[in-house]
């Protein structure tokens, strides 16, 4: 009983910094959010727009339309990804209590998950890039 009181009490250090990264994770998450969400709010102005009767407008409507769908597709699979890695860092910290809980070599499995999670938040930030870039790039010739 002893030993795995003092396996579970070396787990709970080790989870300490991946619970920190669901942190990170978390914030990375809510600045997305923000940025879908007026994302959409532009979309509900331009979609206003559409019913006007100046054609100028509505032609430039309907391409900032096309340009914050592709922007919200790139959130939308930022997210996600980030999601996934937050996830899939839960299933870590679980893992490894489980494999000291019940006096398992799950070490792999953990090394596995965490380079997964890894991955998965390299592909939320290479997209959150992407989708940044877009915006600074494509937004400036609107405004023209």
């Amino acid at each position: 009983m002893e030993s795995h009181i003092a396996d579970i009490t070396r787990v709970i250090q080790l989870a300490v910094a991946p619970v920190f990264l669901l942190t990170a994770i978390g914030t990375i998450i809510n600045a997305l959010n923000v940025r879908l969400g007026r994302v959409v709010d532009r979309r509900r102005v331009l979609n206003e727009r559409l019913h006007s009767a100046n054609p100028e407008a509505v032609e430039a409507a309907r391409a900032e339309l096309k340009l914050l769908a592709w922007r919200s597709k790139l959130i939308y699979h930022s997210i996600f990804s980030a999601v996934t890695g937050a996830l899939l860092i839960c299933l870590v910290v679980a893992v490894a209590f489980v494999g000291a809980l019940f006096s398992i070599e799950l070490a792999r499995i953990v090394a596995v998950l965490f380079i997964l999670s890894m991955c998965a938040l390299i592909i939320c930030l290479a997209v959150f890039l992407r989708e940044i870039f877009v915006a600074v790039t494509e937004s400036g010739q609107h405004y023209k």
